[in-house]
């Protein structure tokens, strides 16, 4: 059995529009040490992230406290939207939820985003098999995985999730083949403890 544990990044700095290095506020910070709480008895083997700093940033405390080296994924990242800041975002990601294949002309389409990140974990099972890892990702690269699983996952499961920073989406594999998947949301562990 593999299981792949997928890390949505924690809240990001939004006034910084350039998706490389966008930052964590201070509450993202601090909301690694959730991560790494969750992460620490996973038997994890290896960690994996996106290049964007908001994904390293938040897996990154983990794989030091484990002892691991972390290996970015390009074709992790999250999806390319275009060279401009889309202010009304709902909309546009309305739009290419209804549309696998809709996308700007600078951007991707969600279709081209679960194809890239599908090969990358594919890639990662077999080099990985039977062991556990974990993929520091985003909201809706994560939800087009999702997606290629459970493709009842639509445009209302995205939005439900799009407001959990961090967030983790358990993928498990036998003989790299799906076989079910569990989410672990954050915001209802602060709850509890407040």
């Amino acid at each position: 059995m593999t299981k792949a544990y997928f890390v949505r990044h924690a809240q990001p700095n939004i006034n910084n529009h350039d998706d490389m290095t966008r930052e964590l506020t201070e509450k993202g910070l601090a909301d690694t040490a959730l991560v790494t709480r969750f992460l620490s008895d996973k038997d994890i083997s290896a960690v994996l992230s996106s290049p964007y700093k908001r994904a390293v940033d938040t897996v990154k405390p983990f794989a030091e406290s484990a002892g691991l080296k972390m290996e970015i994924v390009p074709d992790f990242r999250e999806r390319g939207i275009d060279n401009v800041w889309i202010e009304d975002f709902n909309s546009f990601a309305q739009r290419q939820w209804s549309d696998f294949d809709y996308k700007l002309s600078g951007g991707e389409s969600l279709r081209e985003v679960q194809h890239r990140n599908i090969s990358a974990l594919e890639a990662a099972l077999k080099r990985l098999e039977n062991r556990n890892f974990v993929v520091g990702s985003h909201g809706t690269a994560l939800s087009t995985i999702i997606n290629y699983y459970d493709p009842k996952f639509g445009y209302e499961n995205f939005e439900e999730i799009k407001p959990l920073m961090p967030f983790v989406v358990c993928f498990e594999f036998n003989n790299n083949k799906f076989v079910t998947y569990t989410k672990h949301d954050f915001s209802i562990e602060r709850r509890i403890k407040s």
